[in-house]
């Protein structure tokens, strides 16, 4: 018999496993992409970024209008993420757990950010929001600014990073079913203490994992907020302010490098959050 199973395993081994230099070849090329197209570019950005020695690049960093671009793009994804973890529990809750009217027309709605292209995404703000908009006239007469103002960054920082909680979540909440939920319900357990020691202790690395994508979107996106912002100094997010550097009146490149590194290390530091919640994931499934 156990002869047998070495054959068996032998077999499904050799039926399964490539040549050695098919697998060569095919972690060469991958190899080759990853530093051409991810590498490189970020020495290359380093080294642009200190041409101009340590001190250039520190007090790019330090400038006034780098400062502002960096608080509001946090304050955009502070305002962001937090409604989107709402929304995300809200909407993936009730669509694992519960059947009702619509269920399908949700789905698609949280969707909607994926498929339409962010400069359309602005515009349809512009169009609900700008001077000559559906609403233009009444916030101009109660003096609300919207477009071109901090309330327009946020609302399309908002607009294109909602799904990211939700889409992560109601696959997680579908796989696990309702039986824990039902087996606390009838031990007498409300709905919050369902929540909070059932349903979120089982959700909480995919809740994670959700909210670190939609912050590395936040801070990154660029097409809405340059549309809805109309790139003014007070309304410039970093994506925004690096644009100005590199190709606005001061034609900064050093300057533009050095905040582009910034904004790439935070996305190293999402990066490597997430790899990190992959393996925990991971580990908790063995």
């Amino acid at each position: 018999m156990s002869n047998d199973n070495q054959t068996i395993n032998a077999t499904a081994e050799h039926a399964t496993t490539e040549p050695r230099w098919v697998r060569y070849l095919l972690i060469g090329i991958a190899l080759t992409f990853v530093l051409l197209f991810l590498l490189l570019p970020l020495v290359f950005m380093l080294f642009e970024a200190f041409s101009n020695g340590v001190a250039c690049y520190f007090k790019s960093l330090r400038d006034e209008d780098t400062q502002h671009a960096l608080a509001l793009t946090l304050l955009a994804a502070g305002i962001a993420v937090p409604i989107n973890i709402v929304f995300g529990l809200a909407a993936s809750w009730s669509i694992a757990k519960f059947e009702f009217p619509g269920k399908s027309v949700l789905i698609t709605l949280i969707d909607l950010p994926f498929a339409i292209s962010p400069v359309v995404a602005g515009l349809l703000f512009l169009l609900l929001f700008g001077l000559n908009g559906w609403f233009g006239d009444f916030l101009d007469r109660h003096g609300i600014e919207i477009i071109f103002a901090v309330p327009g960054v946020i609302i399309a920082t908002l607009f294109v990073t909602f799904p990211f909680v939700a889409r992560e979540l109601i696959p997680v909440m579908q796989s696990q079913g309702t039986e824990e939920e039902l087996a606390a319900r009838v031990l007498g357990a409300s709905g919050w203490q369902i929540f909070w020691r059932v349903t979120l202790p089982n959700i909480k690395w995919g809740l994670l994992y959700g909210v670190i994508l939609c912050n590395a979107r936040a801070m990154g996106e660029f097409g809405a907020v340059a549309v809805v912002s109309g790139k003014f100094r007070n309304t410039r997010t970093l994506p925004l302010h690096i644009e100005n550097l590199y190709e606005g009146e001061g034609n900064d490149l050093p300057a533009a490098f050095a905040v582009a590194s910034l904004l790439a290390m935070l996305a190293i530091v999402t990066l490597v959050a997430k790899t990190l919640i992959e393996m925990k994931t991971a580990k908790e499934k063995e």
